[in-house]
């Protein structure tokens, strides 16, 4: 009697309980949100637009589809490609900008986690079975960042600009 293959739900089940702490959205909610972050729109023509990093006379720009988006430097842009590639169309990128280099490697380290997952787990069948896995992780994903939302256009900044009381001179 011939073994039965896994089906796609469960290879993304599998995937998620995998990568456990690493699974992209989680870092997204844990890590990203509970920071002082803005509200960054990521206009993609398609969900499967190329996305690329490109170093230009004026500086690093995000290229989705045939749309170019102007980053301050390059752990912005490859924040945003981040979820870019998982075609998300509005994120939260946190305004400590010392902070999104080190999110920018666990989020890409995720990334590429899930995709070498799936690529293992269907290893043996066909290539329209890895497209169709690929891409209901990858919406399974977006599904979820979108719904944890992109927080405020502009960020909360502290306003107590109280100052300290003087002492009387004795």
């Amino acid at each position: 009697m011939q073994e039965r293959s896994p089906s796609a739900s469960l290879i993304i089940t599998e995937v998620r309980e995998t990568l456990g702490e690493a699974w992209l959205p989680r870092i997204y909610r844990e890590r990203v949100l509970p920071l002082r972050t803005r509200s960054h729109r990521i206009r993609a023509a398609t969900k499967k637009a190329a996305v690329e990093i490109q170093h230009t006379l004026l500086g690093i720009e995000l290229k989705v589809g045939k749309h170019r988006i102007s980053c301050p430097d390059l752990t912005t842009a490859r924040y945003l490609a981040i979820f870019a590639r998982v075609g998300c169309t509005e994120v939260a990128v946190p305004y400590d900008i010392t902070k999104i280099a080190r999110l920018a490697d666990e989020l890409e380290s995720s990334w590429h986690r899930m995709l070498l997952l799936v690529d293992h787990l269907t290893g043996t069948r066909g290539d329209s079975f890895r497209t169709r896995v690929r891409g209901a992780i990858i919406g399974e994903a977006r599904q979820e960042v979108e719904a944890a939302g992109a927080g405020a256009a502009v960020p909360q900044f502290n306003q107590n600009t109280k100052q300290r009381q003087r002492r009387p001179a004795e």
